[in-house]
């Protein structure tokens, strides 16, 4: 994250946000750990990854920023906020930025996911870096 507080490009970040994002940070899911380990360090075809990335308000899992691409692992507490997650969705895309929803059970098939996120970056708007 920048010094100044901004890290999705025109957004200030609240320092609360911050606070929250930096605990889920420490306190990953398993599936969150292993969708790190995927993406980390540019692993993925060099594109670089955030974890806990406030957008618009609300922290999405990871966030590539060259892609303009937000992954949303659901878990067990997405299936009672349907409604919620589609505002938050919303809110997200209007930002220009394309969320990509996996389940945690997703997550075991590490193979199928990385195939499922490349295909995503293949069709994002901005190029391979």
């Amino acid at each position: 994250m920048s010094r100044n507080g901004k890290v999705v490009q025109g957004q200030h970040v609240q320092s609360d946000k911050l606070a929250v994002a930096k605990r889920l940070r420490r306190e990953m899911t398993g599936p969150e750990r292993t969708l790190w380990r995927l993406l980390r360090g540019n692993a993925l075809d060099g594109f670089h990854f955030r974890r806990q990335q406030d957008i618009e308000g609300y922290i999405v899992d990871f966030y590539c920023d060259v892609a303009k691409l937000a992954i949303q692992l659901d878990g067990t507490v997405h299936r009672d906020q349907g409604e919620c997650d589609e505002s938050r969705d919303r809110a997200i895309s209007r930002r220009g930025v394309r969320v990509l929803r996996i389940s945690n059970e997703a997550i075991l098939d590490s193979e199928a996911v990385v195939e499922y996120i490349r295909d995503a970056l293949r069709t994002s708007s901005k190029p391979n870096p």
